[in-house]
């Protein structure tokens, strides 16, 4: 008996010279932010330089996973069939304890229940031996 993938369809994000140790952090199960080591500051989504100072000089930081959700939607019609069996699921951007904001969605939870300003964190999902997806759940303490 053959079990359908779930994820058979879906669009699979590409590694590149910025993202690369992101995904791989995905797959070891920790959330990766980039700090710069000029001015700490943190940022994501990936870059090649810092978004405040412009400096190269980029390291990665294990972020909490915990988060609060700044605002969302509710997606009720898919993008593509490969979709189709998720809907009705939430979007949404994520305020990260660390301060960067990112989107994600969210997963073991009502959509109907989902409130701005809900404490959340990060769970990954397996999508292939090589991409794991950062998702986000209600957390259980706030």
């Amino acid at each position: 008996m053959q079990v359908n993938d779930p994820h058979a369809g879906k669009r699979f994000p590409r590694s590149t010279v910025e993202t690369a140790a992101f995904w791989q952090g995905c797959q070891n199960q920790q959330l990766l932010i980039q700090r710069c080591v000029q001015c700490n500051h943190l940022q994501f989504y990936p870059r090649s330089i810092c978004t405040v100072c412009l400096s190269e000089d980029l390291e990665w930081k294990q972020a909490s996973g915990r988060g609060r959700i700044r605002t969302y939607t509710v997606i009720r019609h898919p993008v593509s069939e490969a979709y189709a069996d998720e809907v009705p699921y939430v979007l949404a951007l994520i305020r990260l304890d660390e301060g960067p904001t990112m989107m994600s969605a969210l997963t073991e939870c009502d959509p109907e229940s989902v409130e701005s300003g809900m404490p959340v964190e990060v769970v990954f999902e397996q999508w292939s031996d090589t991409i794991s997806m950062p998702k986000f759940r209600p957390a259980l303490i706030a």
